[in-house]
């Protein structure tokens, strides 16, 4: 069912913040089990609307044994996350994911085939062909099939335009929480219900943050207006453990477009995978002078290429040639692309497409264990919100909704085995908005919410140095305390929680490139060009 009443004080059992595939799949593989259990999903946007929606590439998975073996994609993955990422999460995913892949198949999700064989895409850091895909729309026909199952489950209850302020904890209880406080318990959440405008709480034995990225939080990114960290921010003010922020991946090839459109249309690595070959504007091919894949380099190597080739020609963009494909192919395959590019008067096939780097993915996030716990009791996360080991300095094409498959799937069984044992805390205070007025001027947080994308895209982009970061750092705290103070004084609105979400988000980011002094993965700063001698912490 879909929650068109407003919640006040509400009591479930399960509490997932997030309606992209992460969640999804956690709620239906814990209805299947635990049907009597009550599971509240909440959205802060329409259902549907979702990082997940906008994932075009696809999902990559072991599925031609043939050719192809786990080793392969373990060892792709190992290799685009430059030494950070966990082997022991990285085998767990690539294992399992072929059976993840394979119930979300049976629950209806589908995927183009080629005289009914899987036809299996390749992108960027795979050795192999791997990666299962819907024409350009994979996220979407993923995000559909999970939602037509999740509603068919009567313990299931959607709620949409509902939005998470804070997450419960013993600080709301009058005790005093440091990062340091052992045994912080997550009790639910304090939402706005965005069609009354009041605060309420939703009591929950068991919260799963299932929240996405924050793309927003720079001037150009492929993540929809609704990516704005909320998840990680609501973790790091409940004192919950982060881990590297510093890593966000800038897809290297959106679609320069004069109307500035937000999101940036993304033109999906899968089109370098059939063939599109990276060009300047003269016409000439680069991508050999950087890495002997070319084209179909891992993204961190692509990006900091293409933005290398901006700076030393001073032009706005490189281009993506893909005259030379197949155009039945092409159409075929990439029809939201094509369409795409000949409603702003490009035809693809005849003209080389337009390309610049925009935000795309925070590899960082919520700190996790194998099974998604977090560092703060009875709370658990999933998806681009967190930070598994799965990808390390750098994510490996098209392995984020494998991810999100995984980890719904194991935080199931992990909740399954417990949440008897957790009982519903009462005594939880409600929300207090005295001494707030409504707030004068709108053009006070529209503002703010410019001057901080400005700063981390100016000062905390794809190429960074130390006079940048701490220039972006001090700029960053005048914009807190402003927000804060307008945070505490005036009434609340999805606007400044996301406005003061995304500031969060802009410090943790850099703060975290300013303590990494070397260059490894998606962080590249020209004081530390080199990567430090590394021990992989999986072995200790």
């Amino acid at each position: 069912m879909i929650g068109t009443k407003h919640l006040q004080v509400y009591k479930t059992d399960i509490l997932v913040i997030g309606a992209g595939v992460a969640g999804l799949t956690f709620a239906i593989k814990m209805a299947e089990e635990r049907p009597d259990l009550k599971i509240t999903i909440i959205t802060k946007s329409k259902l549907g609307e979702t990082n997940t929606k906008y994932a075009q590439g696809g999902v990559a998975a072991v599925w031609n044994h043939e050719v192809d073996n786990y080793q392969k994609h373990i060892e792709d993955t190992l290799d685009a996350g430059d030494g950070l990422c966990n082997r022991q999460i990285v085998e767990i995913v690539v294992k399992e994911g072929p059976q993840r892949v394979q119930e979300l198949i049976s629950w209806g999700a589908k995927f183009d085939k080629e005289n009914g064989v899987y036809d299996l895409g390749r992108e960027g850091g795979h050795s192999e062909n791997r990666i299962l895909h819907y024409k350009d729309l994979t996220g979407w026909e993923i995000q559909r099939a999970l939602l037509d199952k999740a509603k068919t489950f009567a313990s299931i209850h959607l709620h949409e335009q509902i939005y998470a302020i804070d997450l419960i904890t013993q600080h709301h209880l009058g005790h005093t929480v440091t990062r340091l406080t052992p045994g912080i318990t997550c009790y639910g959440a304090y939402i706005q219900d965005k069609r009354k405008n009041e605060i309420e709480k939703i009591i929950s034995r068991i919260t799963i943050l299932a929240t996405g990225g924050a793309g927003q939080v720079y001037r150009n990114t492929t993540n929809p207006t609704i990516a704005t960290g909320d998840g990680i921010a609501m973790v790091y003010r409940a004192k919950g453990r982060l881990e590297n922020m510093e890593f966000v991946q800038f897809h290297p090839t959106a679609l320069f477009n004069l109307a500035h459109e937000n999101p940036d249309f993304l033109v999906s690595e899968a089109v370098r995978g059939a063939g599109a070959i990276l060009k300047s504007t003269d016409g000439a091919e680069f991508m050999q002078k950087y890495d002997s894949r070319k084209s179909l380099a891992p993204r961190d190597i692509v990006a900091r290429a293409i933005d290398n080739e901006m700076k030393i020609r001073g032009d706005d963009f490189v281009y993506l040639d893909c005259t030379h494909l197949d155009k039945e192919s092409f159409i075929a395959h990439f029809p939201t692309i094509y369409n795409k590019c000949l409603s702003i008067g490009i035809d693809p096939l005849k003209n080389m497409i337009p390309v610049v780097s925009a935000c795309h993915y925070m590899c960082g996030g919520i700190k996790v264990d194998e099974m998604g716990r977090s560092s703060i009791l009875n709370l658990y996360a999933a998806g681009e919100c967190t930070s598994t080991g799965l990808h390390g300095a750098n994510r490996l094409a098209s392995n984020s909704l494998l991810e999100g498959l995984v980890f719904g799937s194991r935080i199931a069984l992990e909740v399954n085995s417990m949440i008897d044992l957790v009982p519903v805390k009462d005594g939880i205070p409600d929300w207090n908005a005295e001494g707030t007025t409504v707030p004068k001027e709108m053009v006070l947080i529209t503002q703010s919410w410019k001057e901080l994308k400005e700063i981390m895209s100016s000062y905390v982009g794809i190429v960074r140095n130390n006079v940048r970061l701490k220039r972006a750092l001090s700029r960053l705290h005048l914009l807190y305390e402003e927000t804060e103070e307008l945070y505490q004084t005036t009434t609340l609105s999805p606007q400044l929680f996301e406005l003061r979400n995304l500031i969060t988000i802009g410090y943790l980011v850099t703060r975290s490139a300013e303590m990494r002094r070397e260059s490894r993965g998606l962080h590249f700063t020209t004081d530390y060009p080199d990567k430090l001698p590394f021990l992989d912490y999986t072995t200790l």
